[in-house]
């Protein structure tokens, strides 16, 4: 930071901005935590000498809880499911929230979290952020479901020039002067919207926090009454790392014994490779996280805010425009308040309540036959299918957005009950009840598109030229 640079000067500015955006006294003092961190010059990073793994002792394994099952239907009545609904699904080609995607039996995301809800008798509470609220409202004004759930707002954080530390000013565009805090912004957007205060005077005491793309994370009574019957403040589900999740959060612990989870945008360059060893940090963070209302309510209390460590995460200020300014998006990470609380617990969970749709590949599996429908509404494995772990690969190009991906499926998605393995390279569409088996991988060397005529049985690699 140059000498001569007035840190005081530049906090008035960013507060002066958040007052006239409208944002609370609350999310003004949380950015002004931050930013000090900022100008101080810290950079969110946490060394591996800071921190060390966890061991699989001390992971409870969430299949032997099935003592806790009428401890948690007892306590259902005292608990919210709440849903992180902020999410555009840009990446998918989505222009409004991407709960409203049309994921499994013509329903969308939205549609089978409410009807999740209604079988559990549950509670529902979706955070909304700025791009998705209208939708939302929109969507379950058109629904009336039978018990409408309570909704908040994310907030929102002003960008800082990485040149100077001064706001970012983008006239032609003054909404990309503003970045969403993260998913950790939670805490704060459940208290200053005054929904943890409305939830506690109705006796709710516990919250599950789960994201809106991950069908698997319903809430599970066994689950709920191990929570609740051990009175933890706080509890993260984790699952074992494979090496398709080095790049996600894992959990460590402190040389104190504190729990605390790292983050990939967290961990130095020069030691990325120890991040990525599945075999030292065994354990990722599912982002399905529960946590004792009243025990957060006593810690924001005691703090005034909620002091999650910092993710400096560069970027440009327009992300589509690279010759854009730098700037520092300020965020946190939801999981990382394991940290803050005394007695916070880990729980390893199957991977089947772990079920994210965050691409084209991910969807293809949903959709298709592998999976169902339980009584109660949950996404599960198909019970017939051969291979628990199947993986889909599909060409960027011509099945990365949404519109692009029905276009080449708008006849049905093939049988992967028997797939282990799907690549497709080039344009193929597929005509009705296609059936993949085993291993294959398909390839269109041609300048137009292939097909894959009805009927058809694929059981080894095809290659249309």
């Amino acid at each position: 930071m140059p000498k001569n640079q007035d840190p005081p000067k530049h906090l008035l500015s960013f507060m002066s901005k958040m007052e006239s955006a409208g944002l609370h006294p609350f999310v003004i003092d949380t950015f002004a935590y931050y930013y000090k961190k900022i100008v101080s010059g810290e950079t969110g990073l946490i060394s591996d000498r800071d921190i060390r793994p966890i061991a699989s002792n001390e992971v409870q394994d969430s299949t032997r809880l099935e003592e806790y099952g009428e401890a948690g239907r007892n306590a259902v009545k005292n608990a919210v499911m709440i849903k992180l609904n902020g999410g555009l699904g840009t990446s998918m080609g989505l222009t409004r929230a991407k709960s409203l995607l049309e994921v499994k039996n013509g329903k969308t995301f939205l549609e089978i979290i409410l009807k999740q809800t209604e079988k559990r008798h549950v509670k529902l509470a979706l955070m909304n952020s700025f791009s998705t609220h209208d939708d939302t409202l929109d969507t379950l004004s058109k629904i009336q479901p039978s018990g409408r759930p309570l909704l908040f707002l994310q907030n929102k954080f002003p960008k800082v020039l990485q040149e100077n530390l001064a706001p970012a000013n983008w006239p032609k565009n003054p909404e990309l002067e503003w970045n969403p805090p993260g998913h950790g912004d939670i805490y704060a957007a459940i208290y200053t919207s005054g929904v943890l205060k409305s939830l506690l005077d109705k006796g709710i005491t516990y919250a599950f926090i789960s994201n809106s793309d991950n069908l698997g994370a319903s809430l599970d009574e066994s689950l709920l009454g191990y929570f609740s019957e051990n009175r933890f403040p706080f509890m993260m589900e984790v699952a074992p790392r494979t090496p398709s999740d080095v790049k996600g959060g894992h959990v460590a612990r402190h040389p104190d014994g504190r729990l605390t989870l790292r983050e990939s945008a967290q961990c130095p360059k020069n030691e990325l490779s120890a991040f990525r060893d599945i075999k030292r940090y065994r354990f990722f963070n599912t982002n399905n996280i529960w946590i004792n209302l009243e025990a957060l309510d006593r810690l924001l209390e005691k703090q005034g805010i909620i002091s999650l460590p910092l993710i400096r995460n560069p970027k440009t200020l327009d992300p589509r425009d690279e010759k854009s300014p730098k700037v520092y998006q300020i965020e946190t990470a939801m999981g990382a308040a394991i940290s803050l609380f005394k007695g916070a617990a880990l729980i390893q969970v199957p991977l089947s309540r772990f079920l994210p749709v965050k691409n084209s590949n991910e969807l293809l599996s949903i959709r298709s036959d592998r999976f169902i429908f339980s009584k109660e509404n949950n996404l599960v494995l198909n019970p017939k299918v051969r291979s628990k772990i199947i993986q889909i690969d599909l060409d960027p190009k011509y099945y990365g957005k949404m519109d692009l991906f029905d276009e080449r499926f708008r006849h049905g998605i093939p049988s992967l009950m028997d797939c282990e393995s799907l690549t497709i390279r080039g344009d193929v569409g597929f005509e009705r009840n296609v059936t993949i088996k085993g291993r294959v991988v398909i390839t269109n060397d041609l300048k137009s598109p292939a097909v894959v005529k009805e009927g058809t049985v694929l059981d080894k690699d095809v290659i249309f030229n």
